[in-house]
């Protein structure tokens, strides 16, 4: 018992030791670009506050960029998961509770399949054909993901290609069913605030899926698995907590700093 134990102790100690906390780091600086986004959205379009919106607006085009870092992490982290079908099937189920409550509460914003729909989706697909992937050498699958990742960045403008070099119009009929939207290809009646379709990010995932094999082979610098910034990485590793956690908390402040200013007004007009 004793020895097993032990034996234990050691596995626990080598996992401690392989931990990327630069990975839990980049992940907390997406995360906390996440909620200041979320948060110039959600006071600047539900409470029609003019600062917050243009602030959006300004921080509208990096939005994609730190969404593609979590991205490309959560896909690293597979190489990390005993299961990732099991994880995806978790995710898959709290990504359904988003949109159910959405639903109810915020019916014109709904998120119909959102950042973590897609992320469950790929787990899960890693998860059944991971393996078979193993075929592939970790630089010929970066180069063919980021390849299809670049062929489909523009799949929702309705074409496919590489900038530049060559592009194909997409038919307009795959975008007037209602049954594509997970590929990218919604139909006019689509309804989700966030949205991330499997085209392109899924490429992306997978780019990640192939990079992180390098983890488990510890080819990552030494440097990389010491803690830099605590508090980012704190942030990486509870991202999914935060995430659901704080779209409700910046909608109760905001409602909250609405209904002090309501009893100031009085006060301010007498």
């Amino acid at each position: 018992m004793a020895e097993e134990a032990k034996k234990e102790d050691n596995a626990k100690g080598k996992k401690k030791k392989s931990r990327i906390h630069l990975l839990d780091e980049l992940r907390g600086l997406a995360v906390l670009c996440m909620v200041f986004y979320h948060a110039f959205f959600s006071a600047g379009y539900f409470f029609k506050i003019k600062w917050a919106a243009d602030l959006m607006n300004f921080f509208m085009p990096a939005e994609p960029y730190f969404a593609g870092l979590f991205i490309l992490i959560s896909g690293m982290a597979c190489n990390l998961s005993h299961s990732n079908l099991e994880r995806g099937v978790k995710l898959g189920m709290i990504a359904m509770g988003v949109t159910i409550v959405t639903y109810f509460a915020v019916p014109d914003s709904m998120i119909s399949f959102g950042i973590l729909h897609m992320l469950a989706v790929c787990m899960m697909l890693y998860g059944l054909i991971g393996k078979y992937l193993k075929i592939l050498p970790i630089w010929a699958g970066m180069i063919l993901n980021i390849l299809l990742f670049v062929l489909t960045m523009n799949i929702q403008k309705g074409s496919l290609g590489i900038p530049f070099v060559f592009s194909w119009t997409i038919p307009q009929e795959w975008y007037k069913t209602s049954v594509l939207f997970m590929f990218g290809l919604p139909d006019k009646t689509f309804v989700s605030s966030d949205y991330f379709p499997l085209f392109p990010w899924l490429f992306l995932f997978f780019t990640g899926a192939f990079f992180g094999r390098l983890i488990p082979q510890k080819k990552f610098p030494k440097w990389t698995a010491k803690k830099h910034i605590p508090p980012l990485a704190f942030l990486g590793r509870h991202a999914l907590i935060i995430y659901l956690a704080h779209q409700p908390i910046i909608i109760g402040i905001c409602r909250g700093a609405q209904w002090i200013m309501s009893l100031l007004q009085p006060a301010q007009q007498s």
